[in-house]
């Protein structure tokens, strides 16, 4: 499989290579120097600790901080938002009345669409809009970049920004996406904002946009309503199936692994896969998107039953006389309302299952990054030595 052999590539260059250039955005087809691990790390291919693990085992952790700094503000993400999910149904409110603004506000639709066709005259950013629809794939400067252009230079609403990311990332996270727009706006740690520079822009694409002009020079924070209240990460119920229960997987689009299998020493009779892509945006998912996760899946479970929709679910769990489905936990995204439409219809009940990791990470994820990196080491010392 291509993720654990990509890790087994660059594990030996995470603290070299990856040190010195991360940073830099070489363009499409040589972006060698940073690990390309986020759509598996999405998809649950791999995890924090897979990953940390591989580059521990041929650097030390000192040398290694950058990069599992990087690999860890994803788990912080997650865990941000399953304590503050008020921000998720806000985004997504507000991406439903901009998607009614869009149809019905001419001059909004056409600088919409000019972003998302690369047919903005910004050199730089027609380019990244294109290699993003190509390749589903942007470097993080590039999106941070892309990001502070939309929102301060184009002066588009950073939901719809974050909608156009959202369907095209192979590695598109509902957390780490939706959070990262809402930083680079000022909104997310309040008041600080991240502005594209052209000097910055030519250094760090190693000279490949010179003379970038038009930019805004300002990046004054939007404004936004205060952040909700922090309420605990979910308790989820332990599961109770009877040692014989006829027990069903239920993959979904947020989790393709199933490690609790052999600690609850359960075999399953079947396997279901849940696609749940198409409810993250009033717009379409890009093709790539879908099939790229569709793809991992067969790898993963090649007898799945595969589904787009809540009924299909409940269809394979009445064909196979299910007792109980056991299912990855879902975070905060659009896979929760399919699982909670689940839990109201008369099929199987259903257990979530959260790992561990997630379960020690995330309640450390109160604040800013910075409170929660002090507990990484212990992190790191539990589940990647």
């Amino acid at each position: 499989m291509f993720a654990t052999a990509r890790l087994a590539d660059f594990a030996p260059d995470a603290v070299s290579n990856y040190t010195r250039l991360r940073n830099y955005d070489l363009g499409s087809g040589a972006h060698n120097h940073v690990s390309r691990l986020s759509p598996y790390l999405r998809m649950k291919i791999l995890d924090e600790a897979d990953v940390s693990r591989a580059v521990l085992a041929q650097n030390d952790a000192r040398s290694a901080d950058k990069f599992l700094a990087e690999v860890w503000w994803r788990t912080y993400w997650k865990g941000w938002m399953e304590q503050r999910p008020a921000v998720w149904a806000q985004y997504r409110a507000d991406l439903t009345r901009l998607h009614n603004a869009v149809q019905t506000q001419s001059g909004l639709r056409q600088k919409w669409e000019a972003a998302c066709l690369g047919d903005t005259g910004i050199a730089p950013f027609d380019h990244w809009a294109n290699e993003l629809v190509e390749t589903g794939y942007l470097h993080n400067h590039a999106r941070m970049w892309f990001a502070s252009i939309w929102i301060f230079t184009l002066k588009l609403p950073w939901q719809l920004g974050a909608d156009f990311f959202l369907r095209h990332l192979l590695d598109g996270d509902a957390a780490v996406n939706t959070l990262s727009w809402r930083w680079v706006a000022g909104i997310q740690t309040q008041g600080k904002t991240y502005l594209a520079d052209p000097s910055n822009i030519e250094k760090f694409t190693d000279g490949r946009f010179t003379d970038v002009r038009g930019l805004a020079t300002r990046a004054d924070p939007l404004d936004a309503p205060p952040l909700p209240e922090r309420q605990p990460v979910p308790a989820i119920a332990p599961y109770s199936g009877a040692p014989d229960a006829r027990v069903g997987l239920l993959l979904h689009s947020d989790d393709l692994g199933a490690p609790f299998l052999a600690k609850m020493k359960i075999t399953p009779v079947s396997t279901a896969y849940l696609s749940t892509e198409a409810a993250q945006s009033p717009w379409n998912m890009a093709a790539k998107v879908t099939a790229f996760r569709r793809d991992l899946a067969r790898d993963i479970a090649p007898m799945a039953h595969f589904t787009d929709t809540p009924e299909g679910v409940i269809d394979w769990a009445r064909d196979n006389a299910l007792d109980q489905i056991i299912t990855p936990y879902a975070p905060v995204g659009t896979t929760p309302a399919a699982l909670a439409h689940l839990r109201g219809s008369d099929s199987a009940p259903l257990t979530q299952i959260r790992r561990d990791i997630d379960t020690a990470a995330w309640p450390h994820a109160t604040a800013g990054f910075f409170k929660f990196r002090k507990h990484i080491p212990d992190l790191l010392d539990r589940f990647a030595r």
